[in-house]
């Protein structure tokens, strides 16, 4: 067990005397019955619990969201969203619980998100499940936020590994080669800020909060909803990391270029900070554009590297993309732009399970059930883990690959 630095949390061991090869072969009793997990998600602002039988049929779930809260703030405040988790996650799970008929005593096991993510979320998630694995004596099946967002897809389609799959939300970005479960290879990540982050930034800088149109949206949602009024053209924002033959991503220097414009707008339009300029809705479609031609390039250049390293099928290979950015139908149809060159198939699970909920971690750890994997038999000792890598880091032999992309246009048309 490696213990961290900071916030107390560690690591648990899959190779530990305590996980169990497979659930199923615990008795013969048990085998009769179909498997049923409980899962539990409140590694951010969302609080969700659901339940799901081993067909991945899902029997009850429930979420909370923290988006109001949130919005009033301007942002996340980690202690109250910890606030919001505690007051919250009882009634979650018991919704979940009482919408499937399952009572806690039938549960084969318990998954949980601990790593990575906020760390006084992560620690509800993980107090209130020891107190639930204590109580009824279940197995705890511990899961990776990232993993679990990888994987959603496949309750929905039968994506067969390997495939490529990309994660961008309010806190990651990243490409990498689904293998199997837990066998994933980075192939670039974030250098700096998420897309869903800047787009939040940038709609807090233009007071959409304030816009009748928006005052009820994340500022994600501000940010495409007002695009498609407005002329990208209006504004020339340099793409991030053009000189870059990689597929790691940055937004910070985008971000710092809207904020330049913006207020130079301000002093040309003689209005204060935190009224609405008339530009707003150009502003929201060139940075809408910018983010989602950044993410294209790499993911066209990703594609490229797996194709020439025989790391996914030549043929029908499938890229998908989850997290809550990718809710976002203007980045998809740029996505879909590069499928279409380069014959892959774009595969995205629908917008409520691109977010955080419940029901990806129930699945995720009905996946690693079916193949005996990653099952504690003792949580003693397993702590939250607030950053964690994800999967092998390849990214620089991509980055010595150095692949120059071929020509695309990437034009949508709204």
């Amino acid at each position: 067990m490696t213990m961290l630095n900071s916030d107390r949390c560690c690591y648990w061991n899959l190779k530990c005397p305590f996980a169990l090869g497979s659930y199923r072969a615990a008795g013969s009793q048990a085998a009769l019955q179909p498997r049923i997990v409980l899962g539990i998600e409140t590694s951010c602002d969302d609080t969700g619990a659901a339940v799901m039988d081993e067909a991945g049929r899902i029997l009850g779930e429930s979420l909370h969201s923290q988006k109001e809260v949130h919005l009033k703030t301007g942002g996340i405040i980690p202690p109250v969203a910890q606030r919001l988790h505690k007051e919250n996650i009882h009634r979650v799970i018991q919704e979940a619980l009482d919408m499937s008929r399952i009572s806690p005593s039938e549960l084969s096991a318990i998954a949980t998100t601990i790593k990575p993510g906020l760390a006084l979320s992560l620690g509800v998630g993980l107090e209130y499940t020891l107190k639930l694995l204590k109580q009824y004596n279940k197995p705890f099946i511990p899961i990776h936020h990232m993993e679990a967002h990888a994987l959603t897809v496949r309750m929905i389609h039968p994506v067969q590994f390997p495939f490529l799959v990309l994660l961008v939300s309010g806190g990651h970005c990243l490409i990498a080669v689904a293998n199997g479960i837990t066998d994933f290879l980075l192939l670039g990540q974030s250098l700096d800020e998420a897309p869903g982050d800047i787009l939040d930034k940038v709609a807090r800088r233009l007071t959409l909060i304030e816009h009748p149109e928006c005052t009820t949206m994340s500022g994600g949602q501000a940010i495409e909803h007002l695009a498609k009024q407005g002329d990208r053209m209006k504004f020339n924002l340099k793409s991030p990391m053009g000189q870059h033959f990689d597929c790691n991503f940055s937004f910070a220097g985008l971000r710092n270029q809207v904020t330049q414009i913006i207020t130079k707008k301000e002093k040309e339009e003689d209005i204060e900070k935190g009224q609405i300029l008339s530009c707003a809705n150009d502003i929201a479609a060139a940075v809408q554009h910018t983010v989602a031609s950044h993410i294209a390039k790499r993911t066209h250049r990703a594609i490229l590297f797996c194709k020439m390293n025989g790391l996914l099928p030549q043929n029908n290979g499938a890229l998908v993309v989850s997290g809550g950015v990718a809710s976002n139908q203007y980045i998809r149809r740029t996505l879909q732009i590069v499928t279409d060159a380069t014959g892959m198939a774009l595969l995205c699970p629908p917008p409520k399970l691109c977010t955080d909920n419940g029901v990806m971690i129930a699945w995720n750890g009905i996946e690693k059930l079916r193949e005996g994997i990653g099952i504690l038999h003792n949580p003693e000792g397993i702590c939250y883990e607030p950053k964690a890598a994800f999967g092998a880091d390849i990214s620089g032999k991509v980055k010595e690959a150095a692949i120059k992309l071929p020509h695309l246009k990437l034009k949508i048309r709204e």
